[in-house]
């Protein structure tokens, strides 16, 4: 029986680290995508300490930067012929307004476009395994998101909740548009809310303000560790009962109806023709 090869986002810390550890123990080949050499290699460590796995490797890949995706996808082409899960877990919440190196307001950047971009350049790839599978994490923030259409940069007005929000809710629309375009394709694609989970999602990716704050949160009662926030994108990644589902949204483990605004195909298909201009999507590698 063939090795299935899974990749993680945001795979150096919190949930992207927990959800690395648990499918390496279940026998996954693991491919931690990080920004940083540094804490990728510390978080490389500690997967396979923990996991007792040799099967897992650190590439680097910046969901910050267009160039560099789409370095991590030709490298992943070139030393694999396919992928079973693609876990799109990385995610921002910026304080402060802040840009990629591409110009493009760090949230709807990095939690949606940057994702846009490397799970289109990996579709080959996930088409080729026996039943891809792409997980992405939302959250339940979507719920008071609106796309911005006319300022999705947030050049004026912008807010931390605000930004975010509307980066979950893209979550949620990409989703639901992958699902449609693939259809009929042995690959599917969900996404979740994991919960409120102690992670370094707030913390400054340059600064490291925010450091304290959260390390404060995650003890607190109603915070979920990093592991439980995991189980939901473990399980869609996984498990046999979901084999055949695709676009929906899931909360502890359980298919849950959207609110009706995320339903909008029309905004949803809006968003993606948006997408495919902001990243330059070139004509042979669209959906």
């Amino acid at each position: 029986m063939s090795i299935q090869t899974a990749i993680v986002t945001g795979a150096n810390s919190g949930m992207g680290l927990a959800t690395t550890i648990e499918l390496a123990k279940q026998g996954y080949q693991v491919i931690m995508a990080c920004r940083s050499e540094k804490r990728g290699q510390e978080a490389l460590h500690r997967a396979l300490h923990q996991s007792g796995s040799s099967r897992i490797e650190l590439m680097l890949c910046d969901l910050g930067s267009l160039d560099s995706i789409r370095q991590f996808a030709r490298r992943f082409r070139e030393q694999h012929d396919q992928l079973d899960v693609l876990v799109n877990n990385a995610g921002v919440v910026m304080i402060k307004r802040k840009e990629t190196s591409d110009g493009f307001e760090q949230s709807i950047g990095i939690n949606h476009l940057g994702h846009f971009l490397l799970t289109l350049l990996l579709i080959e790839p996930l088409k080729a395994a026996k039943q891809g599978r792409i997980v992405n994490v939302s959250s339940g923030a979507y719920k008071v998101g609106k796309i911005h259409f006319d300022d999705p940069h947030f050049h004026k007005g912008y807010n931390p909740i605000k930004g975010y929000a509307q980066s979950k809710l893209a979550n949620v629309y990409f989703t639901r548009s992958l699902a449609r375009r693939l259809a009929g394709t042995s690959v599917t694609a969900n996404c979740l809310h994991p919960g409120a989970v102690g992670t370094s999602i707030g913390v400054n990716r340059s600064t490291g303000f925010g450091t304290r704050i959260m390390a404060f949160a995650s003890k607190l009662p109603f915070f979920l560790t990093p592991e439980e926030g995991a189980r939901t994108a473990i399980y869609l990644a996984t498990s046999p009962d979901v084999a055949g589902v695709t676009g929906q949204y899931f909360y502890q483990q359980k298919q849950e109806q959207l609110k009706p605004h995320a339903l909008d195909d029309a905004a949803a298909e809006q968003l993606w023709t948006w997408s495919e201009e902001q990243v330059g999507l070139q004509p042979d590698e669209r959906l």
